[in-house]
């Protein structure tokens, strides 16, 4: 174990009862302990007046780069080229603090950059990632449409070659930074051949329009976007040579399903160190809430939970690092996650009393995010039913 990591045994060791931490390597610690200092130091103090003001929380993200996280697990190009397991954990302790901000991060690292790192040429990488590690320029993944949520693969976009450009015409719905975003990557269907193409389009193009939604509740300090596309027209250079075909997103999508088990695990985390604390230091009928039989048993059912999901986490860490983790076992790992999560999160909030509903004790917070966390990247359902499939050799879906 490194001394860095020594140097913090002392921190959370009522969350690592299997001694998970003891899997770790010196660079994937050292990035987690950048990490958890960061959210503890400059995340939590401040994060719930720009959860409730629905305000992107400008000056902590503009600390990302110094941090040495943007650009996931990407070599070169200035990007921060971690360990798929020190991902995770950063991922892991941004959502511990605020799951805007690691959305943020997941959004324009973990898909657009992504994107780019996984289906551009070497010029078109040179191009935008060393600009969007800085964050300079920021990066928006757009893929989901008004009609088509779950059934994202019958996307109705069009990408009609036009010389030596495309043109590019539909709609997409609930894009993070699509409002904000200096690089696009839309997902569309070649009218040539029927095959999902991806095109950057750059901010300023004429025929693109984005507008916040809003009335949002879960996920406040980071802002999605109704996206329309009326005639864009984007140069070939801008178009991913290495994105032929639905199957080229669902490469990228394998990693940020795994990345959601990850942020779950963090909400979950926060939520169930609040608890613990509040009973401990709570006093009702003479005694502290955690004297109470109930208390105890409640807490240790939500350990035990949390506890299952750092070992989902763990593994999926280890078969990304082998190179062998599948959209399936990610998907696996997102639905247990965030289904545990939720109910980790509903305990700790009813634990707290009146007190749980208060920004002030983070709880509730982080049981309003994790619904969008549920939500995208695949819901419960769909990911039951994907490993369904992969149990009975039989689609329940088309």
């Amino acid at each position: 174990m490194s001394q860095v990591a020594s140097e913090h045994l002392g921190e959370s060791l009522g969350t690592d009862f299997f001694s998970v931490r003891e899997q770790f390597t010196d660079e994937q610690w050292a990035h987690f302990i950048a990490a958890r200092r960061f959210v503890d130091e400059e995340v939590v103090p401040v994060i719930g007046p720009y959860w409730e003001r629905a305000e992107i929380p400008w000056p902590l993200v503009r600390r990302l780069p110094e941090l040495g996280v943007v650009g996931e697990d990407i070599k070169g190009y200035g990007c921060a080229g971690m360990s798929p397991m020190a991902c995770g954990l950063v991922t892991m302790e941004l959502h511990r603090g605020d799951g805007s901000l690691g959305v943020f991060l997941g959004v324009h690292a973990g898909l657009a950059m992504l994107s780019i790192a996984m289906c551009g040429s070497e010029e078109q990488k040179e191009r935008w990632l060393p600009a969007m590690a800085r964050l300079d320029k920021l990066g928006a993944f757009a893929l989901t449409e008004p009609e088509h949520g779950s059934d994202s693969v019958a996307l109705e976009t069009s990408a009609r070659r036009d010389g030596d450009s495309w043109v590019l015409s539909g709609a997409k719905r609930w894009i993070g930074l699509g409002t904000l975003a200096d690089l696009v990557v839309v997902w569309a269907r070649n009218t040539e051949d029927g095959q999902v193409n991806a095109f950057v389009v750059e901010k300023g193009t004429p025929g693109y329009e984005a507008r916040v939604i809003e009335g949002k509740i879960s996920l406040r300090s980071v802002w999605q976007a109704d996206i329309t596309l009326r005639d864009v027209r984007v140069a070939e250079e801008n178009r991913l040579p290495g994105a032929r075909s639905f199957k080229d997103t669902t490469r990228v999508l394998a990693t940020t399903r795994s990345t959601c088990a990850w942020a779950a695990l963090g909400h979950a985390t926060a939520a169930y160190d609040t608890a613990l604390q509040y009973a401990l230091r709570r006093r009702q009928f003479g005694e502290p809430l955690a004297s109470f039989q109930i208390i105890q048993q409640r807490l240790v059912s939500m350990l035990a939970d949390l506890t299952a999901m750092q070992l989902y986490c763990l593994q999926i860490g280890r078969l990304a690092e082998a190179g062998r983790l599948t959209p399936t076992v990610a998907g696996l790992a997102k639905m247990h996650n965030t289904r545990k999560a939720r109910a980790i999160a509903a305990d700790a909030r009813d634990m707290l009393g009146g007190n749980g509903i208060l920004l002030d004790y983070q709880v509730m917070r982080h049981m309003v995010d994790l619904e969008a966390i549920h939500t995208f990247e695949g819901t419960e359902t769909m990911q039951t039913l994907i490993v369904g499939r992969a149990v009975t050799g039989i689609g329940a879906f088309t």
